[in-house]
């Protein structure tokens, strides 16, 4: 008997937890960009963050996902402080729709659904549709898991011990509190306990009075993810953390002397007990943020006095310089698109610099930032790109005409060095995590490919900021002196290769490296070609 309800236990939570986060994963891949543009754009006020919030975790069913998305908005400047506020607290009330789907009793249903989400998957074309298939098979699977969940819980009411423990719960509401918390901590997802919860419910294990203390602190628990992550992060991050905890903190504080109430108003909501701990739990969010709501200004203020340190360096997703009403002035207009594309090259120069750093000194942190900035340089270039074509469509003169196919073309080439400096990342990562060993000539020759590459990006750099053809027509000579240095460093690696001075994965690692310098040089002539035309 035990046995069984171990298995049971360990496999019924197992697929539980796996639905939410395969389903949690379809929407993310099928909504993610889409996601990214709602949450800047919609988020002008705390109570259109809210509203944001809200929509965003009711798909993704995961408040820290949507809290890690606001903080590197915060980060990027793409929403202040109050406007990521107010999609924190959204989030804390889009992360109860999970409870209320599970209070529908969906369980007879997994199967089919389980199907329908793998048919989906084997037949749909589209990769979107792809990712809806696995959103219903984690959709399915999570009340598969549920089922399981509660057909071997329920035998565990003949146990007095078991009863004891639930008892305590109602008893003694701090207990509650804590093990709600302490479980959603383990687990890192308020809804895995929710589902725990409904499921002891719906096995006639625990009543709604027992119940309410453990939903309490669940919202507790489901901020250690984002205290997690915010761990070594920069300072808004570290304010976004917090906001999340003192938020669910302070509403278990201003909820507790009142649970005895809240449960007989909750009562009123339905018959059905999983129903009423699944309109607790919604209650209890969007009361706090209602309450909360009216504050966010001086709590940011409050957070920005009391979490104090040394800013970091930002990465921005949205352009500077591409104000729109430039467009009516071309010159102006088109001197505002090439200090982006500078701005936008000199991320990428960092990028490079932080690959090899991190290649260097085997320094994962450095490669943090990197995936980040890769999306920014994509942004910029899209905003880039849109921003010259609609200046195309001006009444403009045959110079300024031609000024602009070029700068078109040299942004796209910057997007592709971030292209490669992201490949550079991912060769650092190879070398840390298999501990791979480089010859003091091949680290010494990188060290020297490198530096000439980090100087033909200064080089370019200058060139679009001061439309200086001169420094175009060295980055020309410096991109024939990388095609030579290429092919002389794989001679020279083929030499250590017989000689056995040189790990074949190693070498692998170290052609590659190479070869996306040479790649970065060749989108950099391209650039100071792009410099030479404009001038012309």
């Amino acid at each position: 008997m035990l046995k069984e309800i171990i298995f049971g236990l360990v496999g019924g939570l197992g697929l539980f937890i796996y639905g939410i986060w395969e389903m949690s994963e379809g929407l993310h891949k099928a909504c993610g960009e889409r996601m990214r543009k709602i949450l800047h754009g919609l988020t002008g006020s705390p109570l259109r963050g809210v509203m944001v919030g809200t929509g965003i975790t009711s798909l993704v069913q995961s408040s820290s996902a949507t809290t890690v998305m606001v903080v590197g908005f915060v980060n990027a400047g793409l929403m202040t402080l109050v406007q990521a506020l107010g999609v924190i607290l959204g989030a804390h009330i889009g992360t109860t729709i999970t409870a209320q789907l599970i209070a529908f009793k969906l369980t007879d249903y997994a199967l089919p659904i389980i199907g329908a989400g793998m048919l989906t998957i084997l037949l749909a074309k589209k990769r979107s549709h792809k990712y809806i298939g696995e959103f219903l098979m984690g959709f399915g699977i999570l009340f598969l898991g549920l089922s399981i969940l509660t057909s071997v819980v329920r035998p565990l009411g003949q146990y007095p011990a078991v009863n004891n423990i639930l008892v305590s719960f109602s008893s003694n509401p701090f207990l509650g509190v804590l093990a709600g918390m302490v479980v959603t901590a383990i687990f890192q997802s308020s809804s895995v306990t929710t589902g725990m919860i409904l499921s002891l419910a719906m096995a006639g294990l625990i009543d709604l009075k027992g119940a309410l203390p453990l939903i309490l602190g669940c919202n507790i628990g489901t901020c250690v993810t984002a205290l997690i992550a915010s761990v070594g992060t920069s300072l808004s991050a570290r304010r976004a953390a917090a906001a999340h905890i003192m938020f669910q903190i302070a509403g278990a504080i201003i909820f507790l002397p009142f649970l005895a109430f809240f449960g007989n108003l909750v009562s009123y909501t339905s018959a059905a007990l999983p129903r009423q701990i699944a309109n607790a739990h919604t209650f209890f969010n969007v009361i706090t943020t209602l309450i909360f709501l009216p504050f966010l200004k001086p709590f940011a203020n409050f957070l920005t006095r009391a979490i104090k340190g040394k800013e970091e360096e930002e990465v921005e997703y949205l352009p500077k310089y591409l104000e729109r009403h430039l467009l009516g002035t071309p010159p102006i207009a088109i001197e505002a698109a090439v200090k982006e594309i500078v701005r936008t090259l000199g991320l990428t120069q960092k990028m490079v610099a932080q690959s090899m750093n991190s290649f260097l000194e085997n320094n994962q942190r450095s490669l943090e930032k990197i995936t980040r900035r890769e999306e920014a340089v994509d942004s910029l270039r899209e905003a880039i790109t849109n921003y010259l074509v609609e200046l195309m469509q001006r009444e403009l003169s045959e110079r300024e005409s031609k000024k602009i196919p070029p700068l078109i073309h040299a942004i796209n080439d910057v997007e592709r060095i971030g292209d490669h400096a992201e490949n550079l990342k991912d060769l650092a990562e190879q070398k840390i995590d298999r501990r791979l060993s480089f010859t003091d000539n091949a680290v010494e020759e990188l060290k020297n490919m490198y530096a000439d590459v980090n100087q033909m990006i200064s080089c370019s750099i200058n060139a679009l900021q001061l439309n200086n053809t001169d420094e175009a027509k060295q980055v020309l000579e410096q991109e024939c002196r990388i095609n030579t240095l290429r092919d002389a460093l794989k001679d020279n690696h083929m030499k250590r290769l017989e000689e056995g001075r040189c790990n074949v994965l190693s070498g692998v690692v170290f052609l590659d490296i190479i070869s996306n310098f040479e790649k970065i040089g060749d989108h950099l002539n391209n650039v100071a070609q792009a410099v030479i035309e404009i001038s012309s």
